[in-house]
């Protein structure tokens, strides 16, 4: 998986084969446009005002693909918050060169904003995340075996193996303890798709062209592969490394909680959404509509995804994010 997805010339990231979209192989809350980014900009404000609204905030952004959302991000907070705009800095964690081409290309009117990095360093403000974690590699473990993959000819097969002690997501936790040894004070929000405690299915995801692949062995380098988010296994990685469950929902709730606080955000009503949703929707414009329709329905982009808050050297006794207004408490719904 790791070959597959990042070998510096081959890989389907790291060479830039990756298309999301509609035209693409899979679609994500980035595809919709840029609603998505500036919903989360009144998150980010939000808590830019709970820090006190220093200076030197930093917005480090890992998985930035084509720079798409560091844009809608950047020209919301221009547009919607330049004190906020101003104050902060955007960072993008990426080590593979034609990636930051495309991203330095997509961001050229915000390049004094911008930097790039090719790995954490100490930051004070918001991690942020869409669809990072499910990407990451994995160990295929039944009962007490492990899948490993293996050449025999010019054949790629399963081979099997007695299982190891090591955690079957160790990427996924290696990164939390990355996020908390660099986040000085902050947040950090990652969305993903994913399942909680004895409803996790270690199942990989192979995507091409918005189908599913059979097997991974197929269209190498070609198509995406990915697992479901071990959410429970995440939490506990950051709690014992300090960082507290700040918030825990759906993507329906979460956005709806943003909304429901600045419904200025919107310039529409439906009847096959909630009611707090059909409220929140009056008086938006026909096309943010559509968007707002395809982040929250349930049967779309509002219950695939869930979305995590971490926290550190925050007030703990301080209202939720407004994300998480809706939410039920952090640690019950994860199962800690």
């Amino acid at each position: 998986m790791e070959q597959v997805l990042y070998h510096p010339e081959h890989g389907y990231y790291s060479s830039g084969a990756c298309a999301i979209g509609r035209k693409g192989d899979y679609f994500t809350n980035v595809s919709v446009g840029p609603l998505f980014g500036q919903l989360m900009v009144a998150q980010f404000a939000e808590i830019w005002e709970e820090l006190g609204k220093i200076n030197d905030f930093v917005i480090v952004e890992q998985g930035a693909h084509d720079g798409q959302f560091a844009r809608d991000i950047l020209q919301s907070l221009q547009e919607r918050a330049p004190e906020f705009f101003e104050a902060s800095r955007y960072r993008i964690i990426e080590p593979f060169p034609i990636l930051r081409e495309q991203q330095s290309q997509a961001l050229e009117p915000f390049r004094n904003k911008v930097e790039w990095r090719s790995s954490f360093e100490p930051f004070t403000g918001i991690h942020f995340s869409n669809e990072l974690l499910d990407a990451m590699p994995v160990r295929l473990i039944r009962c007490n075996t492990e899948k490993l993959v293996d050449l025999q000819g010019d054949k790629i097969l399963f081979i099997e193996r007695p299982r190891s002690s090591m955690a079957f997501n160790q990427a996924a936790l290696d990164w939390v303890d990355n996020v908390a040894a660099n986040l000085q004070r902050g947040y950090a929000i990652t969305i993903d798709y994913g399942r909680l405690g004895n409803e996790f299915q270690g199942n990989v995801q192979v995507r091409a062209r918005h189908r599913h692949v059979d097997s991974p062995f197929e269209e190498i380098g070609h198509a995406d592969i990915t697992m479901q988010v071990d959410w429970t296994s995440i939490a506990r990685r950051a709690e014992a490394n300090g960082l507290r469950i700040a918030g825990f929902t759906d993507q329906h709730h979460f956005l709806t909680g943003i909304i429901s606080t600045w419904p200025d955000i919107l310039q529409g009503p439906s009847s096959n959404l909630t009611a707090l949703s059909r409220r929140v929707l009056a008086g938006a414009d026909r096309k943010a509509k559509r968007a707002l329709q395809t982040l929250l329905h349930p049967e779309m982009l509002g219950r695939t995804f869930q979305v995590l808050a971490l926290a550190k050297n925050v007030d703990a006794s301080a209202s939720p994010l407004s994300g998480f207004k809706f939410a039920r408490e952090a640690r019950s719904a994860l199962g800690l």
